[in-house]
């Protein structure tokens, strides 16, 4: 989310800590994850700890999670028949959590997400999960072009880009994990349609970012993540339609929207830095390049997609 209801993202990884980056496996009964204070000055009480059921692997245990209700009137009812069945984490773009908070619950924005994370761990809940939020805006993943009836948004406060991109805290990313996991026992959402607002809309998006840690999630649950597979470099990118053709067409059946011909354009170079930003974060080029081959041919393999 942006001040014009996006997000958006910046490149380059200069500093980012080992993966994982503090995340680790979630904590059992004996030990709180992703809670705190909002750091915001005493601006409010820490809410009730709530304990909610793991979800596989970590069967047996249970996660934590600090959660606020603090509603916004940007909602309203999905449709009926349609399923909850895809999860979008965006970031705030805006240069407080506060003046993202503000925005989500302002009538006149027209904009929400479900969850708000602030970078110390505290979740706020703006709007039920029964009800549809506002936060995909224009959007498409697999077919699909209505998200917000069939997703859940999460805002992860970050100034963005425009106001400062910075690295997610351990906190930040913990609860992160942890509600993800919530949300995951309570919707039978596929790993493949967990996905950052980036990729539903990459003509227009960049959140959450490169920063971003999507290779721990998917370490911990949640979401995708193709192992043993190392940047082999920007080299040999490919940009006449022939040598296209297959990535445009593995793309597309990952979920992103993709013209089946033609060259490097504009349009296949957003959704190539789409998929960087969340599967290949060391160099986001919009080239279609070794590297960035390289993680396509993982992730299509865990989507099946021969």
């Amino acid at each position: 989310m942006t001040a014009s209801s996006g997000g958006g993202g910046a490149e380059g990884r200069e500093g980012l800590p080992p993966p994982l980056r503090g995340i680790g496996p979630r904590r059992g009964p004996t030990g709180e994850t992703g809670a705190g204070p909002t750091g915001r000055g005493g601006e409010h009480p820490p809410p009730p700890l709530v304990r909610v059921a793991a979800h596989p692997p970590f069967t047996g245990e249970g996660v934590f999670v600090r959660i606020r209700d603090l509603p916004s009137p940007n909602q309203d009812v999905r449709p009926d028949g349609v399923p909850i069945d895809a999860l979008i984490l965006h970031y705030t773009g805006m240069q407080t959590a506060q003046a993202a908070i503000d925005r989500l619950r302002d009538p006149a924005a027209h904009v929400s997400s479900h969850y708000v994370v602030d970078e110390d761990g505290t979740v706020l809940r703006l709007v039920p999960e029964a009800r549809r939020a506002w936060h995909a805006g224009v959007s498409y993943w697999r077919g699909n072009t209505e998200l917000n009836s069939r997703s859940i948004g999460i805002e992860i406060v970050n100034p963005g880009h425009e106001w400062g991109y910075r690295e997610f805290p351990v906190l930040q990313l913990a609860a992160v994990c942890d509600l993800c996991l919530e949300i995951l026992s309570r919707h039978a959402i596929p790993a493949r349609n967990i996905v950052a607002h980036s990729d539903v809309a990459p003509d227009r998006k960049e959140d959450p970012g490169e920063k971003f840690d999507w290779e721990g999630l998917a370490r911990n649950g949640v979401g995708l993540w193709p192992e043993d597979v190392p940047d082999v470099g920007t080299g040999g990118a490919a940009r006449d339609a022939a040598r296209l053709r297959g990535v445009r067409r593995v793309l597309g059946e990952i979920g992103y929207r993709v013209a089946p011909e033609g060259p490097l354009d504009p349009a296949l170079a957003a959704v190539l830095r789409a998929f960087q930003r969340h599967w290949r974060p060391e160099e986001v080029t919009g080239q279609a390049d070794a590297g960035t081959l390289a993680r396509l041919l993982g992730v299509a393999r865990l989507v099946g997609i021969k």
